[in-house]
């Protein structure tokens, strides 16, 4: 077995595009499942009632239990073997994605009040598993280089991106076919179905033995982080900072969560108001799959910006200013919907994407630096607690839009 310490500098960039193209794919399967739930909510609104209002509902199911049990593995982050968690995020999201392909089988398309509530359990498991996977992914690679973030945040962003381009492809090659919106909805669970279990495998066994993550993370556990050993064991790297003398570690103790906390808290408010917005306005404003595939695509584009060092912001006062700034597309977007045409709801629709994935990767990459590799962790998953908090208000928002409509509720 290799020990921690003959893991050093020289391997540091050994393997980096591979880690990068592997935590793309990683942040496109922790999303991935449930874009593809969204992107199918024209099928859901043929196959089940108007009154049950789909989509809305589904979302709202999803995002109590992603919050909740985001919550307590924040809580409980330190203690937490971080391997078996994404591993049974992803496995949670495989087995549930094709169990939603399963029950549409199984009741030959037809809805019911039955096929539904299934439906909203599934979207709880949903929940369950994106808290396990991006709270874990995003408190892993937060002791990592920027980089491997900015993949994984653009790979969550691709998922949305690759689900509005297929949705318009197969409601284009299935339109005159018979039964073809459930055609083209059973094709996209099929396609997330593989996604999530190749997901499991590049978590499993080619992630944790690429060269640079064998080092960041040897260098994590070198600093006293526990969460890691698994992960290392797996890349056949025996660490022994957990076994050794505990004097050399306790002068180096650990930022409390609530230290962690208070020291980030711009950040943490910068997430928390940046997905509050976004998602009081898609899906509760923005419903139509040209203007969501529109905000997808820029939301993908963006995430990539920041890789130009130049084009990066890492002033906290100024990514506070800017993400204030952007509550004025609401007003922009209601007298748009009013007065305007199409040409300026795709830009401003275009502005709400390169905002929202700009914003979210400067904030993310930019607040880890300058802590150990434990505190890094803890941080990550705290930040991602206040993203999923941002999400769950704006979906709770989002039925705003439903006002003074007459069949709105």
């Amino acid at each position: 077995m290799t020990t921690a310490d003959e893991i050093g500098a020289p391997v540091r960039l050994e393997g980096k595009f591979k880690a990068m193209v592997v935590c793309f794919v990683l942040g496109l399967g922790s999303l991935v499942a449930w874009s593809s739930m969204l992107t199918i909510g024209d099928y859901y609104y043929q196959l089940f009632p108007k009154k049950y209002h789909p989509s809305r509902v589904l979302t709202l199911v999803y995002q109590p239990f992603a919050l909740g049990t985001m919550a307590i593995l924040a809580y409980k982050e330190s203690k937490i073997n971080t391997r078996k968690r994404n591993l049974f995020g992803y496995t949670l999201f495989f087995a549930s994605t094709f169990l939603v392909l399963i029950l549409d089988v199984a009741t030959s398309g037809k809805g019911g009040l039955g096929a539904f509530i299934g439906l909203c359990v599934l979207s709880a498991c949903f929940g369950v598993a994106d808290a396990h996977v991006q709270g874990g992914m995003v408190g892993d690679l937060s002791f990592m280089c920027p980089e491997f973030l900015q993949s994984f945040f653009a790979g969550l962003a691709a998922s949305g991106a690759l689900a509005s381009a297929l949705r318009l492809v197969t409601k284009a090659a299935f339109e005159k076919s018979h039964n073809g919106l459930r055609k083209g909805a059973m094709l996209f669970l099929a396609m997330a179905t593989f996604f999530e279990f190749l997901c499991i495998l590049l978590y499993a066994f080619v992630f944790p033995k690429l060269p640079i993550v064998k080092y960041y993370r040897s260098k994590a556990a070198s600093e006293g982080s526990k969460t890691v050993s698994a992960d290392l064991a797996a890349a056949g790297i025996q660490t022994t900072a957990n076994n050794g003398d505990e004097d050399d570690v306790k002068p180096q103790e650990r930022l409390s969560n609530k230290q962690l906390f208070l020291q980030n808290i711009d950040y943490a408010i910068d997430l928390f108001l940046i997905y509050v917005l976004t998602l009081s306005i898609i899906p509760g404003f923005l419903y139509a799959p040209v203007l969501i595939a529109t905000y997808n695509v820029w939301d993908l584009i963006s995430r990539y910006i920041p890789l130009v060092e130049s084009l990066k912001m890492e002033s906290r006062k100024g990514l506070m200013i800017a993400i204030l700034a952007r509550f004025l597309v609401i007003p922009a977007f209601y007298f748009t919907a009013k007065y305007g045409d199409k040409g300026w709801m795709i830009l401003l629709t275009s502005l709400l994407g390169v905002s929202n994935g700009y914003l979210t990767v400067c904030v993310i990459t930019v607040a880890p630096k300058g802590y150990r590799g434990p505190e890094q962790n803890a941080l990550g998953n705290l930040l991602v607690l206040c993203l999923l908090s941002g999400l769950f208000a704006g979906v709770a928002l989002d039925w705003l839009w439903l006002i003074g409509k007459k069949e709105g509720f």
